[in-house]
């Protein structure tokens, strides 16, 4: 009788798991259709993203491009990129935090640093730089190995979890109380002498796109996973996102904004639609690794 129980238990087990992923699936394909048909119906997005993803019309052109070479994956921008995409959104590289407040800034220290909201923003600058020269390290079978999935707009979270650096799990995601208008980091700039950086910031594309920014996130469910036509990226590179954090961590130090990802790379299908059937938006990365090839 107990093995019939436990027959009957793992049978029960597997259908719901194919449940999950139908309905995954069905989620999935409705999304990428509405994307095609409001692709087609846009006055020509060039990026392929849609509305609230696409971001401003003004600024969509700035954000990464999909990849079309193997070598193109997890490519860190470079700084003459960088610094051609900063003056093109509105910043000026004179006005950005110095080498001794960025220091101060993300150890916790200065006049009124703490060290949680200065661990949060050290952890997801790490996170959103994630490509080749700057792997993220997690625990993989028991074995402590180094991570690059920042052009999926993927991370690994230190308990092994593959997930949107969006996910509400994620530091890139909680951090948004530190850096939000008149929160912690308002507070540090005014406090230690870094007003002018603050003010530059908020000139700059990152207000007008932390609004679609915030748009995209309300509305992408615990995956926070973007369409573009028929393929799925993390929302981390998505074009108001992505422009986001590169106004943040370049204002906060411009060689690691130079290291973001210069492209963005579909996620591939399996992998896309059991974070979707996940409850959490999280699946294990040992399970998928191998389907991430890196450069």
């Amino acid at each position: 009788m107990g093995d019939l129980i436990a027959e009957g238990e793992r049978a029960c087990a597997v259908g719901r798991r194919a449940l999950a992923l139908a309905v995954a699936a069905l989620t999935l394909f409705a999304l990428l259709l509405g994307a095609s048909r409001a692709d087609a119906r846009a006055a020509g997005s060039g990026s392929g993203f849609e509305e609230p993803y696409a971001g401003s019309p003004r600024y969509e052109r700035f954000a990464p491009t999909v990849a079309t070479a193997r070598g193109e994956v997890n490519r860190p921008l470079g700084a003459g990129a960088a610094d051609r995409i900063a003056r093109a959104i509105g910043l000026d590289k004179a006005e950005v935090f110095t080498t001794k407040q960025y220091a101060l800034f993300v150890s916790g220290k200065g006049v009124g640093g703490e060290r949680a909201p200065a661990e949060l923003v050290d952890k997801s600058v790490r996170i959103l730089t994630n490509t080749v020269g700057t792997p993220l390290y997690t625990k993989v079978d028991g074995k402590v190995t180094p991570v690059v999935l920042g052009s999926y707009g993927l991370m690994v979270s230190t308990d092994g979890m593959l997930e949107s650096p969006a996910n509400k799990d994620a530091p890139t995601r909680q951090v948004n109380s530190v850096i939000e208008p008149g929160g912690y980091m308002a507070t540090w700039c005014r406090n230690n002498g870094a007003r002018a950086a603050l003010r530059a910031l908020y000139r700059s594309a990152y207000t007008v796109e932390a609004v679609w920014g915030n748009r995209a996130q309300q509305q992408s469910g615990e995956a926070q996973l973007v369409p573009n036509r028929f393929q799925v990226v993390g929302m981390s590179m998505a074009p108001p996102l992505w422009i986001v954090n590169f106004a943040l961590i370049y204002t906060l130090n411009p060689k690691l904004a130079a290291k973001m990802p210069a492209h963005w790379t579909p996620i591939p299908a399996n992998v896309a639609l059991a974070i979707a059937a996940s409850p959490s938006g999280q699946v294990p990365y040992s399970e998928y690794r191998s389907s991430l090839p890196v450069r």
